[in-house]
């Protein structure tokens, strides 16, 4: 049987996608016993690219070869605009994160790698590109949340986020998105690779990051 195309490059992936779905970040959201102030920094430094992932997404649609592609990603963009913005903005009032607090930091420099890649992906006008980003970018979440031990943690802040990426909804549009770059990746395999595999890289470096500013 032949290994699907996302198949091979989750593979090739390793072990760095290992390591960030079982990085400490994850477990101690999934637990409940996440430092505020490691979940403060997490924050701050993913809302950050909420700009260049709308930006990849309208790229996805915009370069996307078929009608019904088009409308699952356009929802997409509307849950990420609507619900996971939401979350921040009630996280961050619970957080006690004020408007500087938020705007003051520096971008890490794995937030400054995923601006950069999104928008990277989103010039290069290909379908395929902008597929190996999401895959990678909602994909891992999709591991990692799917594993969370129930019950969930008490505290919204975690709990929300562990739901916002383990859902019925978010597992098929995960499905999606792998089917769309089974479909289309292998006439691109090269560039779809490239992405794939410094995205998942990014993803282990910025749940390394938060934790930079432990004493």
């Amino acid at each position: 049987m032949t290994e699907r195309f996302t198949a091979t490059l989750r593979r090739q992936s390793e072990p760095t996608w290992s390591a960030a779905v079982e990085h400490r970040f994850v477990s101690q959201l999934c637990d409940g016993s996440l430092p505020d102030p490691v979940m403060v920094r997490y924050l701050v430094q993913d809302h950050r690219f909420i700009d260049s992932f709308l930006t990849l997404l309208g790229a996805a649609i915009a370069t996307a070869d078929t009608f019904e592609a088009r409308l699952r990603l356009g929802r997409f963009a509307g849950m990420i605009s609507s619900d996971e913005n939401t979350y921040f903005l009630r996280a961050f009032e619970a957080l006690d994160v004020s408007p500087a607090q938020r705007d003051e930091p520096r971008d890490s420099v794995p937030t400054a790698g995923f601006k950069a890649i999104m928008r990277e992906a989103a010039a290069t006008r290909s379908y395929a590109a902008a597929l190996a980003v999401l895959n990678v970018a909602e994909g891992l979440y999709l591991d990692w949340a799917s594993r969370a031990p129930q019950p969930l943690p008490g505290n919204f802040i975690h709990a929300e986020w562990i739901t916002l990426h383990d859902n019925p909804a978010f597992r098929d549009f995960v499905a999606f998105l792998q089917a769309e770059l089974d479909r289309v990746g292998p006439r691109e395999a090269q560039l779809s690779a490239g992405f794939y595999q410094r995205t998942v890289e990014l993803e282990l470096a910025f749940f390394d990051a938060v934790y930079a500013g432990e004493v």
